[in-house]
């Protein structure tokens, strides 16, 4: 593995990477940490959108969003004894990538072992599908081999594709292996466990995973029902003045 560059300006351990600590020796210098924590975020695919969310920016407008965040937050506090993932189920809008960012970039600052990795659904099932192109010059071992290694995984926008075949046995191939190697993985879904009367999704997440899938899922992870409205329609309200 490379180790991070290492600042020759550090005036803590003067470029060597280690800290003396009084009586017990040297520790790995904070410079180093630091350099190691900004190395795994920006190889963690968080879109740039996404990139200053936190726990402190988190809107919390009901009892819903602030059970939502305190889940997240102990979820980080505990890790890595806090086993398996978290699913988060709600409508367009109500801060579920919000959170799952948030929870990854306090993880990687917390100093997992490991990388962690953000990936939207759709874009993941693209690039696998663009692998088969013999003109990409890429595989899909290759694309898949990061997912499958990443200590932490946000998947965002599960049961976004149309649920065909092809898109469930790849789907059910990465959380499997996931599982199989007891690696937490983040989710986030619009589709709940049932439909609601005047729900613009006609479909539940079973119907877009399949049975087998949710089942995996429900063994994989806390489920974490955010409700609320769409924080977008608040924010476009805002600038609507009365004629």
């Amino acid at each position: 593995m490379v180790q991070p560059e290492i600042s020759q300006t550090c005036s803590i351990c003067s470029g060597s990477g280690w800290e003396p600590v009084e009586d017990k020796g040297v520790r790995q210098c904070r410079c180093r940490r630091e350099s190691r924590t900004q190395t795994l975020l920006s190889s963690s695919r968080i879109p740039l959108r996404y990139q200053r969310c936190s726990f402190e920016n988190f809107e919390v407008t009901n009892n819903s969003l602030q059970r939502a965040l305190l889940v997240s937050r102990r979820y980080v506090e505990e890790y890595p004894i806090f086993e398996g993932g978290l699913l988060f189920i709600g409508t367009c809008g109500v801060g579920k990538t919000h959170l799952a960012t948030s929870v990854l970039t306090e993880l990687i600052k917390k100093g997992i072992s490991g990388s962690g990795l953000f990936y939207d659904f759709r874009d993941l099932l693209k690039e696998i599908q663009d692998s088969y192109n013999p003109n990409t010059h890429t595989s899909e071992l290759r694309i898949l081999k990061p997912v499958f290694d990443a200590e932490v995984l946000v998947l965002d926008e599960l049961g976004a594709s149309k649920p065909t075949e092809w898109v469930q046995e790849t789907i059910t191939h990465i959380i499997t292996k996931r599982y199989n190697d007891n690696k937490p993985t983040i989710f986030t879904s619009n589709y709940q466990d049932y439909t609601l009367p005047g729900s613009a999704y006609s479909e539940t997440l079973t119907d877009r995973i399949g049975v087998r899938l949710r089942s995996r899922l429900l063994e994989m992870c806390r489920p974490v029902l955010i409700e609320g409205e769409d924080y977008r329609d608040r924010r476009s309200s805002r600038f609507i003045t009365e004629p």
